[in-house]
């Protein structure tokens, strides 16, 4: 079995690495898969949690199932404004979306 340190440390180390790329990317595509590694690295992290502990496992997994599906649901209204502020700007860089500013 794997101690819970190893996985600690990935699941940490994957969630930094979609913070990163949340932060630093230009293309909103691009964020938008960050902020999915993140939520990925939080799956991680309940599956890990709940077979340390010793409770049911079956608890952590729907909570992560849970977690997925709000995530596919997330993304997919994000790609929708995507797609709408494409049609409109011809562009999906965040530093030329401006629809806030008159």
């Amino acid at each position: 079995m794997i101690p819970l340190h190893h996985i600690l440390f990935f699941s940490s180390t994957l969630f930094c690495i979609g913070l990163f790329g949340a932060l630093s990317r230009r293309h909103v595509v691009g964020i938008l898969i960050s902020v999915e590694i993140m939520l990925n690295a939080a799956n991680v992290n309940l599956v890990a949690f709940s077979r340390w502990t010793g409770l049911i496992p079956v608890n952590a997994q729907v909570f992560a199932i849970f977690i997925i599906t709000l995530a596919a649901a997330a993304a997919a209204v994000a790609l929708a404004i995507v797609l709408t502020i494409y049609r409109n700007r011809k562009t999906i860089y965040t530093n030329e979306i401006d629809l806030l500013k008159w």
